[in-house]
């Protein structure tokens, strides 16, 4: 949140996990989202993406990465999301 408050001009994507310590990936998400309407989001986690949206983690539909993924495949997402 520090970092995005100073730099968040300059940021384009968020990537982040979804299960983390004092904040979850869909509430640093929301906060983000505050200061930078718009904010396009990759989630990722080591959980199956079943388990995150039967837990009502995440809702439906929106850009996800299971862990652990090569990076290539991890540019290739961020590119992919970044032209959408």
């Amino acid at each position: 949140m520090t970092l995005f408050g100073q730099q968040g001009d300059r940021i384009d994507l968020l990537l982040t996990d979804v299960i983390m310590p004092e904040m979850n990936g869909s509430e640093l998400n929301a906060e983000i989202a505050r200061m930078k309407p718009g904010i396009k989001t990759l989630f990722m986690s080591g959980f199956a993406a079943g388990v995150i949206g039967e837990g009502g983690i995440l809702p439906d539909g929106v850009n996800f990465l299971q862990k652990p993924f090569a990076p290539d495949a991890l540019m290739a997402r961020i590119a992919r999301i970044l032209t959408e």
